[in-house]
């Protein structure tokens, strides 16, 4: 059975990218695909240093996490005009467990200035590791929410688009081969 893995990238303990990763959990759940959830605040994960690092357990649960799956939705803020810090780490840490992987973006951001901002990591993937990158990505403000609760219709419509499309990818590309 295909699977899809939604990780939430975020160290802030009132994330709304979180809110929306779990959103589109909470979505995925209802399809056929198995989905599994990672929370890389809960790890201990270090710093890519290009040595021992890779060995660390936190490192190889997360890449096999991101092995075993077949589409990754990745929820991160967006800091500075780009994903967060710890999103690139996980990535440095884990490099080849995302060749040929289907990846969507959630993004949370404090305005909407930034809402390119994660092609260059998108880029990444893609060059990097082959990843195949849905071409539609869900932005929201810190608006769309109210405390720990989604308010805003069109924001959850896009998540639920985007979910859709993952299925959609994920069925396509990789449910006959499984």
């Amino acid at each position: 059975m295909p699977a899809c893995l939604v990780i939430s990238t975020s160290g802030n303990p009132d994330s709304n990218s979180r809110r929306m990763a779990q959103y589109a959990l909470n979505v995925l759940k209802r399809s056929s695909l198995r989905c599994d959830w990672l929370d890389i605040s809960r790890l201990d994960l270090p710093l890519c240093d290009a040595d021992v690092c890779y060995g660390h357990a936190g490192a190889q649960q997360v890449s096999n996490a991101i092995e075993a799956a077949d589409g990754i939705i990745v929820a991160t803020p967006i800091y500075n005009y780009d994903v967060s810090a710890a999103a690139k780490n996980m990535v440095e840490l884990t490099g080849s467990a995302w060749e040929e992987k289907i990846v969507a973006f959630l993004c949370a951001a404090g305005g909407m200035s930034s809402y390119m901002s994660v092609m260059s990591f998108a880029n990444s993937l893609m060059f990097d590791f082959r990843s195949i990158i849905i071409p539609r990505f869900v932005y929201a403000t810190g608006s769309a929410f109210k405390g720990d609760e989604l308010v805003d219709h069109k924001v959850g419509e896009r998540i639920e688009q985007l979910t859709a499309e993952m299925i959609r990818f994920v069925n396509a590309l990789r449910g006959k081969q499984k």
